[in-house]
């Protein structure tokens, strides 16, 4: 299974920030540290307020904080939150699917049941198992 580059800077943001849980950190911080697009960052860290996963706060001294302790959320459920909209295979796409194999395919069923083990295996950790603090921090 591979993630998208969204999910990737989702986890990203989340260890970040888990790392120091008091302080607010703005998009701008957090893109030059990544070294990615304030754009995409900020599409990722809505996303993750939309979530529940953070809170964020406008003006001086705003910016986003963890929403809930490191230990309180699972990865499992975070990756099943940010990739719900990429469907796995074709035939998982909420608009259909135009595969030719659909009314006899047995392959299916093995993948949703992979797709779930994946994400049962990733909530067995939290937030917390991968707290990332910079060394020049």
């Amino acid at each position: 299974m591979r993630l998208t580059s969204f999910t990737d800077f989702g986890l990203r943001v989340l260890m970040r920030m888990a790392g120091d849980p008091d302080r607010p950190f703005t998009t701008a911080e957090l893109a030059d540290e990544f070294r990615v697009s304030r754009n995409h960052l900020a599409k990722v860290i809505s996303a993750l307020a939309g979530a529940g996963y953070l809170q964020t706060r406008r003006g001086g001294g705003g910016g986003a904080t963890l929403a809930h302790p490191a230990e309180d959320i699972r990865l499992g459920d975070v990756i099943a939150r940010l990739e719900a909209d990429q469907a796995l295979v074709e035939c998982f796409a909420i608009s259909g699917s135009a595969c030719t194999l659909t009314p006899h395919c047995r392959l299916k069923a093995r993948l949703a049941q992979a797709e779930a083990a994946f994400v049962a295996d990733l909530n067995r950790g939290t937030l917390a198992d991968c707290i990332y603090r910079p060394e020049n921090a």
